[in-house]
Order: structure tokens, then sequence, then C-alpha cells
């Protein structure tokens, strides 16, 4: 009957097709990452039975409480629809698409591509090494506070790209501390506004970093104080001297991070300051190559990360 069809109806049945077969593609890597840890969202339970299909999902019944489930209950990918542009949107962000041209492309509203941004990455963005070893490097970046979307500001408003009102690190400026061992694993804490301090370092690293690390930072005071409290073997340069590599001791790694964040940030005109942990996860994501394709990073949405593993 095809060939009774018009040019037109032709058309829009292979594209009709073409997004059913995406949509079962999606649904199939989603189904098979979480089938690894599958358990009913309520009361995690193990036990279940199958109970028929909806919205193309195998659905679950529990045998505990009797809750119905899907694979992508309770996960960040719950009630997202348009499934069969998932793959697209996917690839987007590997490209690191702003949102507008990640919309375009996938033939969504802006508002839905911002709203996919965060819920893809929800949980990616949390595949992080556990522990730094050996030598660690350690310092600090500051972007400007942005209440970028916020109805109610604390403080006057400024034009998009301002500029704070006064010179050098101060409490418009949030401090992001970037720690970085020697193998690339890197992981990232916003410690609040204003310069880093004693207490906060003491409150984020003793736990990511081994006790038998060399700590190697700026001249910054703070880190001496830290490492010498908890017995952490330190190492400072000191650039404003203008030293910056003393053999094997140097910030040049963390520095090139901090370098490489920046230049990839300037696409997106401005974050939210609260959206920022965001961010510095897709970085990581795309600084470490952990992701490599839309259909891994697919699977990480719904929890399931790539098997070679930080530690």
């Amino acid at each position: 009957m095809v060939r009774y069809l018009s040019k037109r109806q032709r058309a829009k049945l292979s594209a009709t097709l073409n997004q059913a077969n995406e949509a079962d593609q999606a649904l199939a890597l989603v189904e098979s990452a979480a089938a690894q840890h599958l358990s009913c969202p309520r009361c995690s339970s193990g036990a279940y039975h199958r109970h028929g299909h909806a919205h193309g999902l195998q659905r679950f019944r529990c045998t505990e409480c009797g809750k119905t489930f899907n694979s992508l209950s309770s996960t960040p990918m719950a009630w997202l629809h348009y499934k069969f542009k998932w793959l697209d949107y996917s690839d987007c962000l590997l490209c690191s698409y702003t949102v507008r041209k990640a919309a375009a492309r996938c033939e969504i509203h802006k508002n839905t591509s911002f709203r996919w941004r965060h819920r893809f990455l929800s949980l990616p963005k949390t595949d992080r090494p556990h522990r730094l070893h050996g030598i660690t490097e350690a310092d600090e970046m500051y972007l400007l506070e942005s209440e970028k979307g916020a109805r109610n500001l604390g403080r006057p408003p400024r034009k998009r790209g301002g500029a704070a009102s006064q010179r050098g690190t101060s409490f418009e400026q949030v401090c992001i501390l970037v720690a970085r061992d020697r193998t690339g694993q890197t992981l990232d804490f916003i410690t609040g506004k204003g310069p880093v301090t004693k207490a906060q370092l003491k409150r984020y690293l003793p736990e990511v970093i081994d006790k038998d690390v060399l700590l190697v930072t700026d001249s910054n005071a703070s880190y001496r104080y830290f490492a010498r409290d908890i017995g952490l073997s330190h190492r400072a340069i000191n650039l404003s001297a203008g030293v910056r590599v003393d053999g094997a001791i140097h910030i040049q790694n963390v520095n090139a991070y901090h370098s490489r964040f920046r230049e990839w940030m300037t696409r997106f005109h401005g974050v939210a300051t609260h959206h920022l942990p965001t961010y510095l996860g897709w970085r990581w994501i795309l600084d470490a190559k952990r992701v490599r394709s839309p259909e891994a990073l697919l699977r990480s949405a719904v929890g399931a990360f790539p098997h070679f593993s930080v530690t």
C-alpha cells in the first residue's frame, strides 16, 4: 500500500518510523543500564515481577509494597518526553552546545533544552574519583557571583559580563577549589564567597586525599596552616617571586585545568552560581573523557557509569 502514498505522505511515514526506531534504541539503552541496579523506588525491594508495558517501557510491580515502576522511575530521566531525541541531545552535550544551539538541532523549545541539560547531567556529574594520590596540586579560581534567573537580587543588578566593584579577590566572587593529582584525577569544591580559608580546606580536602600525599600549592598561607594542622607534607611555589617550576614541584596541571574550564565556559556567557556544580561536573566528564559516545552518556544519565573506574 505504500506505493499508493504521495511523496509527502511517504516522507511523513519515514519520519515516524525513524522516530520510533530512535525511541526504541534509547529505551533499550536505559532499560539495559537500569537492569544492573533495578529495585522498587518505594521500599528498595529487589522482589518484583513484570506487569505489562507503559510508554514503551517494561513495567514492574513490587511484590512487597505493590507499587508499579519502570526503569526510569526515581531517576532524573523520569517523565521526560520525546525519547526519540534523547540520543541526539546526548550528542549535543558531548559537543558542548549552548542551550539554543542544542534546541535548534533537536527541534525542541529552548526551555526544554535547558531542563534536559540539567536532568541529563544530574547523575553523570557525580561520577568522580574517590581519592587523590601521590603529588596532588591544589589551587583556587574565582568567578563573579551570578544570580542569573533570580527574581529577587540581594544586590544591585549589573549588566551581563560586568565586573566586580572591588579590585582583586572579594566577597563578590565565588571560590572554586580544585585539587588534581598527577594522574589527572580531579575534584572541585565550591567553598563559598571570597578567599579560601583554612577552615574550608579542612572541610573538603581531608576526606579525598591520602595521608601520604605531597600537597603542592601556591604561597597562600591557608594551605600551609591546613597542611600543618592535619600533618600533611606540603610544598609551596612562590609565584609572586616568578618561581613557577621547581623540578617536579609545580601547580601547572591544576592551573591548566582552570584555563581549560574558563575557556570552555565563555560559550555560555555566564551561568547562575547555583548551577555551577552541574557545569563543573560536565567539564570533568569531557576533560577526563569519561563518556565518549551519546549511548554512554544516556546510560550514565540513569546511573550506569562506565566500567573503568577512578579510585
